[in-house]
């Protein structure tokens, strides 16, 4: 994939776990996500397209009118990704960050993310 598509993939990954509605947050998650796959965040795990969902709905009960967004480029190489994102209060004002490391099925889909919350913590 080149580098707009990825851009694309996770950019509509992140919109699509703060989506309110509950029909486009499932057709989002279905056109960029492997049927079997699987989004580790701590302190939860959602799997397949339906346990991603109900992943992304748990979180907006906590973070009600939130949006996610990139916030470095996409560093990939063999299927794999890393970038960086925040999530943003209604009045933007950051209330988490976080980095999220991706793994692409042969087809471009995401199979796996294991997200991180802050910054990676100095030696």
């Amino acid at each position: 994939m080149n580098d707009s598509a990825l851009e694309r993939t996770i950019d509509r990954h992140l919109a699509a776990l703060c989506d309110p509605d509950p029909g486009r947050r499932s057709d989002a998650v279905r056109a960029v996500w492997n049927a079997d796959g699987r989004l580790v965040d701590p302190p939860q795990e959602g799997r397949g397209h339906q346990g991603i969902a109900d992943q992304a709905a748990i979180v907006l009960t906590h973070f009600p009118a939130h949006r996610l967004e990139r916030t470095t480029t996409i560093d990939s190489h063999h299927g794999f990704l890393r970038y960086g994102w925040r999530l943003l209060a209604p009045d933007g004002m950051p209330a988490a960050e976080g980095v999220d490391f991706a793994q692409l099925d042969v087809d471009g889909r995401l199979l796996q993310i294991v997200g991180f919350f802050g910054t990676q913590p100095a030696a």
